[in-house]
């Protein structure tokens, strides 16, 4: 990556020459055309055929002119003026046939001295075969003694075996990482690798994780394929990259292991990459969704970080507890449900879902911001309480379960009938909401898929939440016996009210 950025910062350089020097005799100036704000695609895989490229102009510095001209690494395209925001151009197939960068930009031919003309440059990815996702089978040894404050010398070398395990890609191998229970500010250690083979790989958990009875978990990450090394910026590269964590994660026991009151009762969130931990944790006796940059695959120059995401979009944090973190595959987007009551202005009472965007991987303008999920102005939810939230890749769309609590048990003469006595007369749906993120012209709507009658499972177990694929094309519903997945194909019933929309 660190390459990568190099090539840009020489490119964007290059292309802000003049003739001419000024007072410090060198022949460098700022870029002064109409700057961009985005280009789509971001990146292809390699071997695409001829595609239109539309660039989009952010309004600084004027806007786009029919005379302007989208450059690819310097060479001008033959541009499409659509109006004063946009452009297009024809990419012919040849400048994607193999993996590479391109650097994307505008020229808008401009008079006078120091007028260069030239936009901003955005980096247009073209990609090789995605990386795997690693199959985790076996940790060897699975367990080690708490060593105390004796723990210079503690450290202790793990197997770790499985398939899909990658020696070197552009962005380097798989990683192993080690989270323990007790201390989230441990989370997602990369650990020192001492070798690496296809199927398996010893790794060193440093003595420092070791002190106390505890337990730890055990994940592999596979880099995704990006040309030039580096995270994915969007949607488009993760999926485009591949690459991610291991389906599953193996505990590792520590002493006498963490003790049961100790471990929560829900999973932390992880982006595709390994480098974004989203976790619940007290603060102030008050549960919070935090949200952890451990680094990992960064940059040379990263800090790891914390910060609170069940916070307003002030960043005054939640005055209630929140939990159920899930997170998109970037680390931008992370939904929870929480029962605080100051996180927007007018929230319904009870628990509900909330997005918080973090502005992870954008520009400095964004200013993260927390919105409210489970509305529904047609009536739906009300007196409802929201939970156990999923998300899409993009972060448009997010799933959930509603529960509408039933009646109270009664008793006496009344309780010979059972629909008068029963404590689980509510109801559970799963709604989806979408948020339109990213699309133009599109209303925000809250669409329930399926109703359950009940407000528990028939066990009287915890109700499982729904799971929405990355696309949002499918979504899996399980009710504890028997798991049903949805597509915009399958038919409508009595149960499913509609089928998940497409992705946009």
């Amino acid at each position: 990556m660190k390459g990568f950025r190099t090539a840009v910062a020489l490119a964007s350089l290059a292309f802000g020459l003049l003739a001419g020097c000024n007072d410090y005799n060198n022949s460098i100036q700022y870029n002064t055309g109409p700057q961009v704000a985005n280009i789509s695609p971001t990146g292809v895989a390699a071997g695409e055929a001829d595609f239109l490229l539309t660039v989009s102009g952010s309004g600084v510095g004027g806007a786009f002119q029919t005379s302007s001209a989208i450059q690819w690494n310097g060479k001008k395209l033959n541009t499409t003026f659509v109006d004063a925001l946009t452009l297009t151009a024809m990419i012919p197939a040849s400048f994607v046939a193999t993996p590479n960068h391109a650097l994307v930009n505008v020229l808008t031919p401009q008079s006078g001295n120091g007028n260069n003309g030239l936009s901003n440059t955005k980096a247009f990815l073209t990609f090789g075969a995605a990386n795997p996702v690693p199959t985790l089978t076996e940790v060897m040894p699975n367990s080690a003694p708490a060593c105390g404050t004796n723990c210079a010398n503690a450290s202790v070398t793990i197997t770790v075996t499985g398939s899909n395990f990658l020696l070197a890609s552009n962005n380097g191998g798989t990683q192993v990482t080690f989270a323990d229970k007790l201390t989230p500010n441990q989370q997602a250690t990369a650990l020192t690798i001492k070798s690496l083979s296809s199927t398996s790989i010893q790794a060193v958990i440093p003595g420092q994780y070791l002190a106390n009875d505890d337990t730890g978990v055990v994940l592999l990450i596979n880099p995704p394929n990006v040309p030039g090394g580096g995270q994915c910026p969007d949607a488009n590269c993760v999926k485009l990259a591949g690459g991610g964590p291991s389906q599953n994660s193996i505990n590792f026991t520590i002493g006498n292991g963490a003790p049961a009151a100790a471990v929560a009762e829900e999973t932390p969130a992880i982006s595709q990459d390994g480098r974004y931990v989203a976790y619940a944790s007290q603060q102030n006796q008050v549960n919070q969704i935090l949200l952890k940059d451990t680094c990992v695959g960064a940059a040379d120059g990263c800090s790891t970080s914390l910060r609170v995401v069940s916070a307003s979009s002030e960043g005054t944090a939640g005055n209630a507890d929140s939990h159920n973190a899930v997170i998109t595959p970037e680390g931008r987007y992370v939904a929870f449900s929480s029962a605080a009551t100051n996180l927007v202005e007018g929230a319904p009472k009870g628990r509900q879902v909330y997005v918080h965007d973090t502005c992870i991987g954008t520009a400095n303008s964004c200013k993260p911001a927390t919105t409210l999920i489970s509305a529904d102005p047609d009536g739906a939810l009300n007196g409802t309480e929201s939970i156990l939230p999923s998300i899409s890749a993009s972060g448009r769309f997010v799933a959930f379960v509603a529960v509408t609590p039933g009646a109270p048990a009664k008793t006496g003469a009344a309780a010979k009938t059972k629909a008068q006595s029963s404590p689980n007369s509510g109801l559970r749906q799963v709604f989806v909401r979408d948020t339109c993120l990213g699309v133009a012209n599109c209303t925000p709507k809250t669409t329930r898929i399926s109703l359950v009658p009940g407000d528990a499972s028939e066990e009287g177990t915890k109700p499982a939440g729904p799971a929405i694929s990355g696309q949002a094309r499918q979504i899996a519903l399980a009710d504890g016996k028997t798991a049903t997945v949805f597509t915009p194909t399958v038919a409508v019933d009595d149960r499913v009210f509609l089928a998940i929309p497409k992705e946009e």
